[in-house]
């Protein structure tokens, strides 16, 4: 890939982002969240620093420790000194901020018998105030955050507040797993449905966010009737949260309607984030995090399974916890997960919610239809209009973090070789490049899934796609054949010379060093509705300058002419094929472009 990342941009990045003097963690603190690139791990599965803690200083087999690092289901012994040691890597990558998948402890193993799995990914929280002996030690995370932070990289965490581990039982019979029972069925007011035995009189319902009527729930059997093991009694930190009087006790949820917030997700205790006493308790744990660490932002997991009215207290109360400590840049985000182009969705809990972004689902959606060789690109295009329904309109989805691919969902070269079977390799590779390309110069907040770098494709969702960076033991991630490379993930993963790797890194830092690309507003110039043409300018904030920005996602060359700003009277390439010079004629520029590449043209002074 042609580059142009010079001396002077190198310059221009010290200035876009304060003074020429100012020291990393100043340069840091004063990045808006758009200005960044993040790099998304998982603790488990990034790099072992100390294999003394891998069985979280539990004894006993793999059902007690969660150690087994021959499955994919269980801890690996990832850990946080291993991150730390390899932030010289990520900082390679070109990333300036790294999101860390949950750290809390969790409950080591959950799952019925023959199915269990260990809680590896740090979504089944026991103890929501401290660092699970799995990872390390709170002293560990602080070493990491201070390490992180004076090189200039920011620290985000991923917190749940929707659900906690897998504690609650329930006194009924499981022999249909629990199934969801509504309000409407299962009101407050009775035990056993409408008509049973009257419960927690002068309870108004959960609409009612007043403590003095949530003092008036006493009683957590109005749909089924929640039993706690006597060895978990105590299990849950802080204390309140062995209390069942603060959970929904309603079943699963089957993902429709009102059981998406009131069920059980897959068995997972879920809060009842309405209460006065959730909502001001979850404050005080996510806070307490800021103030012992100053991290600089928070992904939030099942950000939709919870209600509304939650996240517009506690974001503020997160944000101004933050200011309190100086970081007046703190970037929140949360997962509203949907498998559809819906960015309606999305954006709705910005309004409805106040969420300040949220992960751009739609944007991962966009980007894998227009690669996946069957269709064009207008889901793309449509992203420049649909950006004004995020509260804030289009300067707010600056904030939105893009990601191609991620440990729930799977990855992109998943998703290329799924809709292409039989690709070729070195067309995988150079749709995986394109992906890459419009992940690193289109809006939004880049986010890198770790793996992606080295090619890893895995072989669907979940646990198929949270592969080890060092070197593994799971029998079905070392089968796999890895992207632009001969390597598996039998062997340690952290190739800097990868094409990949090289290819990130270069555009990462041109990204970071070209304010239209980080902060500047878009204009569609064209799309197709087959395989082709995707083109958009970019404008400099302070400037106005152009950046013409030019993808081709079929396998024919393509020579057009694209519209540019009659103002724009020369180019220079940043990255991709060549630029023309010069426009043909004011407001038009040839875009010669090869099979499935891209061009970055800088308008000149």
């Amino acid at each position: 890939m042609k580059l142009a990342l010079s001396s002077l941009a190198a310059l221009g990045l010290a200035l876009w982002h304060g003074s020429a003097a100012a020291s990393p963690e100043d340069d840091m603190r004063s990045r808006r969240p758009e200005q960044d690139v993040i790099y998304f791990v998982l603790p488990d599965r990034f790099e072992n620093g100390d294999t003394a803690n891998d069985k979280g200083g539990l004894e006993g087999d793999r059902l007690k420790t969660g150690f087994d690092p021959a499955d994919k289901g269980f801890y690996h012994g990832g850990d946080l000194k291993g991150l730390t040691s390899r932030l010289d890597y990520i900082q390679g990558l070109g990333a300036s901020a790294i999101w860390v998948g949950p750290i809390f402890r969790n409950k080591p193993v959950q799952g019925a018998k023959g199915e269990e799995s260990a809680g590896y990914h740090g979504y089944w929280i026991t103890d929501f105030t401290t660092v699970d002996p799995h990872f390390g030690t709170d002293a560990d995370f602080k070493a990491l955050v201070d390490a992180a932070h004076a090189r200039g990289m920011k620290v985000y965490m991923d917190i749940i507040a929707n659900h906690t581990a897998d504690v609650i039982q329930y006194a009924e019979a499981a022999a249909q797993g629990f199934p969801y029972r509504s309000k409407a069925q299962y009101p407050f007011s009775t035990r056993g449905g409408t008509g049973g035995r009257p419960i927690n009189p002068g309870f108004a319902g959960d609409e009612d966010p007043a403590p003095e009527n949530w003092s008036k729930l006493t009683d957590p059997s109005f749909a089924y009737t929640p039993l706690v093991p006597r060895a978990e009694r105590s299990v849950k930190v802080p204390a309140w949260l062995n209390d069942p009087i603060f959970y929904h006790n309603r079943g699963n949820t089957d993902w429709k309607g009102e059981s998406a917030q009131y069920g059980d997700f897959v068995g997972l205790d879920d809060l009842a984030t309405e209460n006065p006493r959730v909502v001001a308790g979850m404050i005080d744990i996510y806070g307490a995090w800021i103030d012992r660490f100053g991290i600089d932002g928070f992904r939030i997991d099942t950000a939709r399974h919870v209600n509304p009215a939650f996240w517009r207290a506690f974001v503020p109360a997160m944000v101004a916890r933050a200011k309190a400590r100086g970081i007046h840049n703190f970037h929140v985000f949360g997962e509203i997960a949907t498998d559809d182009y819906d960015p309606a969705l999305l954006a709705s809990w910005t309004r409805s919610a106040g969420l300040p972004a949220v992960l751009d689902f739609a944007f991962m959606k966009g980007a894998i239809t227009a690669l996946s060789g069957k269709e064009g690109t207008q889901q793309l295009a449509r992203m420049v209009e649909d950006d004004a329904l995020y509260q804030g309109g289009k300067a707010a989805a600056l904030q939105l973090p893009t990601f191609l691919g991620n440990h729930d969902a799977g990855r992109i070269a998943m998703f290329i070789r799924k809709a292409m079977p039989g690709i070729s390799a070195e067309e995988l590779l150079a749709r995986d490049k394109l992906a890459h390309a419009l992940l690193l110069t289109l809006r939004g907040v880049p986010t890198i899934y770790s793996g992606d770098e080295q090619g890893f494709v895995g072989a669907g969702n979940d646990q198929l796609a949270r592969q080890d960076m060092f070197p593994s033991k799971v029998a079905a991630y070392n089968s796999e054949t890895l992207v632009g490379t001969t390597a598996t993930t039998a062997e340690a993963n952290f190739d800097t010379s990868h094409p990949l790797y090289r290819f990130i890194s270069d555009l990462a830092h041109l990204r970071r060093s070209t304010p239209a690309l980080t902060s500047g507003s878009t204009q569609l110039r064209a799309s197709s509705e087959q395989p082709g043409l995707f083109a958009v300018s970019r404008f400099d904030p302070e400037t106005g300058g152009e950046v013409l920005l030019a993808f081709n996602t079929s396998t024919l060359a393509l020579t057009t002419q694209v519209a540019v700003s009659p103002a724009s009277n020369s180019f220079a390439t940043l990255a991709g094929a060549n630029c023309a010079a010069k426009p043909s004629a004011p407001g038009s520029l040839t875009v010669q472009l090869p099979p499935l590449g891209f061009t970055v043209c800088a308008a000149r002074p």
